[in-house]
């Protein structure tokens, strides 16, 4: 009789040991944010991006960031990284953006004490997880063609002769 409350300390002890072992990472991971973000869209091709003004750091903007859809006129995510001399997070800005937000990626010295700021834009439902912290991750990233109409145009001068020889085999 007396071993079971023996052994139930040790099991209670040994919960309280793993428990405060538990270290929660300040960085998410993509299957949190499916679980952050899940619904559909309001309309074809809606998307959202992580949006905060100023914050404090990375984790900051994305815990905090509203859940809303991009309004139709933007297609990118972008990101604004404010950093001091030693590479550590000033301020991060994160918004939905238009192409023209997105021409001037890449890194710059600030002025300020070896400051720093880097830019990046990517396309893509909440793409914008993490900031850019060096020239490498300061990108413009899409998964399609930045001009449709050239694709469009250059696609109908190769369609036009195919149509024109397949109706003179057709017809002789």
């Amino acid at each position: 009789m007396e071993l079971w409350p023996a052994v139930a300390w040790f099991l209670f002890l040994g919960h309280v040991a793993d428990w405060l072992q538990t270290v929660h990472s300040r960085d998410f991971t993509v299957q949190d944010i499916v679980f952050l973000y899940p619904s559909t869209t309001p309309y074809p091709g809606g998307f959202k991006c992580f949006t905060c003004e100023k914050a404090r750091d990375n984790y900051e903007c994305n815990r905090w960031a509203p859940d809303v859809y991009c309004p139709r006129d933007t297609k990118y995510c972008y990101s604004q990284h404010n950093m001091d001399s030693l590479g550590e997070s000033l301020s991060v800005t994160k918004s939905c953006a238009s192409l023209g937000k997105c021409l001037n990626t890449g890194c710059r010295e600030s002025g300020l004490h070896g400051h720093r700021v880097c830019t990046s834009c990517c396309e893509g439902n909440i793409c914008n997880m993490a900031v850019p912290r060096n020239e490498t991750d300061a990108v413009f990233a899409t998964t399609s063609p930045l001009s449709f109409s050239q694709r469009h145009s250059a696609h109908s001068a190769t369609y036009l002769p195919c149509l024109v020889f397949t109706i003179w085999l057709l017809l002789t």
